[in-house]
């Protein structure tokens, strides 16, 4: 069973926005993003990128706290660096959340705090000491947090992705972002035809898609083209749900902690 949220190790706290300082210079426009910088790929039949893109959002953050982090696959890790001493309860897995994806998931956390985002992170293990279930227990978890907290808007299931072929090599995804190595991100949107219904992906895939262009157009090569499956990732309760791919097993923390920054 996943925690209750009263007991969460983190409580959830607003963070106001900046108040901006007076200046004589114009705000900056926005960036302005196009369907032309989404990729997708998976079981894309019968979606109109365009068409979709250009529906509005429908999500509105409001109230405290505002997003969720939770990680269903808890213990994954990433490829040890000379300094990074941790048991593994399997090759690139381990409980010592100091190396695994719930590291990641605070990172993200903070990044997103300073820009102003009321946030919980999750830190509860799912995956472990059985991996069968996962979902079953985060989505127990993800519930009882809604519950709760009826001004989320915004869960956010992060973790690592794996490459790795028939001969044991594993292999990573990266990209020079400002001269430093950073992993790549994955954005996953289940669409529920596999069986379990989801009639909440397409909002989850303009969601994704807005993600992935605005990274695409500020981090060149950050995002990899949207896998949309046919399962459906606990991704039918919120208003909106993403499942974040950060880096692969190959990739090193530092470039996974890089990525979400």
């Amino acid at each position: 069973r996943g925690p209750a949220p009263a007991a969460a190790s983190e409580a959830p706290a607003a963070t106001p926005a900046p108040t901006p300082a007076p200046s004589e210079e114009p705000s900056p426009e926005p960036p302005v993003f196009s369907p032309e910088d989404i990729e997708i790929k998976g079981e894309t039949e019968g979606i109109d990128v365009a068409a979709l893109f250009s529906e509005p959002l429908n999500v509105r953050l409001k109230g405290t706290p505002q997003i969720l982090i939770i990680h269903t696959h808890s213990t994954e890790s990433y490829t040890p660096e000379e300094g990074d001493i941790y048991f593994e309860t399997d090759r690139t897995r381990t409980l010592n959340s100091d190396y695994n994806v719930v590291r990641v998931g605070e990172e993200l956390a903070n990044a997103l705090r300073e820009k102003g985002f009321s946030v919980i992170h999750d830190r509860g293990v799912y995956d472990y000491p059985s991996y069968t279930g996962s979902y079953s227990r985060s989505l127990e978890a993800i519930e009882s947090y809604l519950k709760a907290y009826p001004s989320i808007k915004v869960v956010i299931d992060l973790h690592r992705d794996a490459l790795m072929d028939a001969q044991g090599n594993i292999y990573k995804t990266a990209v020079e972002i400002n001269g430093k190595s950073s992993a790549q991100v994955m954005l996953v949107v289940g669409t529920g035809e596999g069986g379990a219904s989801n009639p909440r992906w397409k909002e989850n895939l303009k969601l994704a898609f807005h993600l992935q262009a605005a990274m695409n157009t500020k981090y060149k090569g950050l995002a990899r083209p949207i896998n949309i499956s046919p399962e459906r990732y606990n991704q039918h309760v919120p208003e909106a749900s993403i499942l974040v791919e950060v880096g692969c097993n190959g990739n090193t923390l530092e470039e996974a902690l890089y990525a979400v920054r």
